[in-house]
């Protein structure tokens, strides 16, 4: 008989797991499980599924993903009533400490002895890019929130992956262009030396030069980098008008706090966060990211859909105000738990396809579909952070400045060179 496990802050392995699995658990600072809503549903003729929210639990992408991602997939099926519908749906949750190799470690532990049937969030896209191999090998489904190159649907696009919240063509279709109208032509890039910022600075980039604007050079630096000084520096001889963040997460706010100790806006300079998200803003202040513009898939106080959301996870959280990577992972966890009680299966491939045949109906994102190419194309929207004065609490961080539609949004479905689009 199988018993309900509710020990999502307790490390957690099978009493039988390998040599390796059990190194590999002590190495991983072990993975933790939930059950979510299993006692409703009778054992017989119920589809178990096992969802893996994989992400970054203690650096500096935890407050972005970690276990609010976790708190988000729990309340998808919670919300969808999963057990009632005959689905006895686990959460398990680990930490990728952002390294390649310890993201796919745990991805095929998980698959290979745990039974896991879909991994989500996987935030920094090196790990995301690695995982989505391991997925792709072993047949299970891929729900990223947290990775943001595009090139998880260009070149490395997987039958078994969707790219729900946004990527890093959306972000340059956004951000860039509207520095640019606002006469931020020329640019000087500081990117986080990874797939990610390497992806973001690339895509900037081209929609730069294609808007008419100019990139006058770009330095990297290390993840989790403590010391800005150097690239700032650098930044300020550049004379570029607009100073781009092409990172994100702890190294941003980072970035942001040494630039305004340089002067670097008091010098002229315009500073555009290409990837920023509201606990980012948060842990800033209004008084010390006010004007900044910003691209972002979600924000809790966008709607009354969203400011109900938002409200019950803050309740569950800390008091804490969801991340659009927390609303992605609700969302894509609803919709594939929709195609799974449509089908009355779990088989990946079926899944997949009922997926993509299914429109998009997210309370968070909006509606929308899923492109061949693993995309989901939804609305983004454009906002700048509010002056102290105009903030009226401590989470009224933001003002709407447009709704970019998903089709523009997005790259076009034909320019991502997608192997699968391309064979069709």
């Amino acid at each position: 008989m199988n018993k309900e496990r509710n020990n999502s802050d307790q490390s957690w392995k099978r009493p039988r797991a390998s040599r390796r699995a059990v190194l590999a658990a002590a190495l991983l600072g072990a993975v933790s499980l939930s059950a979510v809503g299993a006692g409703a549903a009778s054992a017989q003729g119920t589809i178990p599924i096992k969802i893996g929210v994989l992400n970054d639990r203690s650096g500096l992408y935890a407050d972005v993903t970690g276990e609010g991602s976790a708190v988000a997939a729990r309340m998808a099926v919670e919300d969808f009533k999963a057990a009632d519908k005959g689905l006895k749906v686990e959460v398990l949750t680990g930490d990728h400490q952002n390294k390649p190799d310890v993201g796919s470690t745990i991805a095929r532990q998980w698959i290979d002895q745990d039974g896991v049937d879909v991994i989500a969030d996987v935030p920094t896209s090196s790990v995301g890019l690695a995982v989505n191999e391991v997925v792709r090998e072993k047949n299970k489904v891929y729900l990223n929130s947290g990775t943001g190159s595009s090139d998880l649907t260009g070149k490395n696009c997987s039958p078994n992956t969707v790219h729900w919240t946004y990527d890093t063509a959306a972000l340059s279709n956004g951000t860039a262009k509207a520095m640019i109208k606002r006469g931020g032509d020329t640019w000087f890039f500081i990117t986080a030396d990874y797939a990610f910022g390497h992806a973001l600075e690339r895509d900037a980039s081209n929609v730069i030069k294609s808007s008419g604007g100019k990139v006058l050079g770009s330095v990297k630096h290390p993840l989790s980098n403590a010391d800005f000084s150097s690239q700032l520096l650098q930044a300020q001889a550049s004379k570029a008008k607009v100073v781009a963040l092409a990172n994100a997460g702890g190294d941003t706010i980072n970035a942001i706090k040494q630039a305004g100790e340089f002067g670097l806006t008091k010098g002229g300079q315009s500073l555009a966060g290409l990837l920023i998200f509201s606990s980012d803003i948060h842990s800033l202040g209004t008084k010390a990211a006010q004007g900044l513009v910003l691209t972002e898939a979600f924000y809790w106080d966008l709607n009354d859909k969203t400011r109900d959301f938002s409200k019950r996870f803050a309740a569950k959280f800390g008091g804490k105000m969801p991340t659009s990577v927390h609303a992605g992972v609700y969302g894509s966890v609803l919709h594939y738990l929709k195609a799974v009680e449509a089908l009355k299966s779990k088989d990946p491939k079926a899944v997949m396809a009922r997926m993509k045949e299914m429109p998009i109906d997210d309370p968070l994102v909006g509606k929308g579909h899923i492109r061949p190419d693993g995309r989901a194309i939804h609305d983004m929207y454009l906002f700048e952070v509010k002056t102290p004065e105009e903030s009226k609490g401590e989470w009224d961080l933001y003002k709407v400045l447009a709704t970019i539609p998903g089709d523009q949004a997005f790259r076009p479905l034909a320019d991502g060179g997608c192997p699968m689009v391309a064979k069709k």
